[in-house]
């Protein structure tokens, strides 16, 4: 089973490219949440925070 998904990664062309690219996209997602988290205000935050105890 092994050899058949090897060779057959193997035969597409440029497949290297995307464990690059799933990498990229993963960095650039926790870059900007961290980003969000630090530059967020504490007000911002504790208004989320409280939304699932608020009644409507």
């Amino acid at each position: 089973m092994l050899k058949f998904v090897k060779g057959y990664m193997e035969s597409i062309e440029g497949v290297a490219t995307y464990p690059m690219i799933s990498l990229l996209i993963f960095f650039v997602f926790f870059v900007i949440l961290f980003w969000w988290v630090f530059t967020a205000t504490k007000e911002h935050i504790k208004e989320v925070s409280e939304l699932p105890l608020k009644e409507d």
